[in-house]
């Protein structure tokens, strides 16, 4: 049985692991059908994409619009890894889900322009499915408009060349989409509910998402949350491509 290779980039250990249950537990995965690497912790050995069904990307602090003078060492590992992971992503056509800093890269590669314009801070937002996106296997017969978490500080301003877009919002236009067949992704987080953005909130408070003071306010509008769609969307993504 082949697993799913699950992309992590978050330096916070607290976050990371609380990232990678949710993943599992949203997408009914068990510990025996996963490979976990941490990204930004380096050491990432060559990606035989033979030896796996499916590979799942994660989000992170990391911006990959700010200068490239600004960046760290780490970001910069990070992004190296992941542009010569999609250089054979893409030609083959492989499975990939990217959440929202997997949105940013796989963005960026494919050559739309990331900023801060819709930039939205950490809580539930509606979002709604385009025409060709109700045609899509992740999300033919789901409703047409549903709720979904966010928080980042940047997004893709344009539907990056070559891919359809599948989800989209008026705070930020390019939610979801897809490249070629099998390739997606998310601005959206579609592994996470409220307990997981209250630990975000707490862990990413001087971070830049929000002002620190709006943590408290934030948090309780958060609990407030009930996204469910966005985690149909991870479990059939998994059950499509599970060997």
């Amino acid at each position: 049985m082949k697993k799913f290779l699950i992309l992590q980039l978050r330096p916070e250990n607290e976050a990371s692991d609380s990232e990678f249950e949710a993943i599992l537990r949203f997408g009914g995965l068990s510990y025996e059908e996963v490979h976990r690497i941490r990204v930004e912790q380096g050491n990432v050995e060559d990606i035989n994409l033979d030896n796996y069904a499916a590979i799942i990307a994660g989000g992170s602090p990391f911006d990959v619009s700010i200068p490239e003078e600004k960046k760290s060492g780490v970001q910069k590992s990070v992004e190296e890894f992941f542009n010569t992971l999609f250089d054979k992503v893409i030609p083959q056509d492989f499975p990939f889900l990217g959440a929202c800093s997997g949105n940013g890269l796989l963005g960026s590669y494919c050559g739309a322009t990331i900023s801060g314009t819709y930039a939205e801070t950490l809580g539930s937002v509606d979002v709604w499915v385009t025409d060709e996106g109700g045609k899509d296997p992740l999300l033919k017969d789901l409703p047409k408009n549903f709720s979904a978490m966010v928080g980042h500080k940047e997004a893709c301003d344009t539907v990056p060349p070559g891919a359809v877009l599948l989800v989209s919002s008026d705070p930020c236009p390019v939610q979801m989409f897809r490249l070629k067949n099998n390739i997606y992704a998310t601005q959206f987080h579609p592994e996470a509910d409220a307990d997981e953005f209250i630990l975000r909130v707490k862990v990413y408070k001087y971070a830049g998402y929000f002002p620190p003071e709006e943590a408290q306010n934030l948090i309780k509008a958060i609990r407030k949350s009930n996204t469910p769609v966005p985690k149909i969307i991870l479990s059939r993504f998994i059950d499509r491509y599970r060997s």
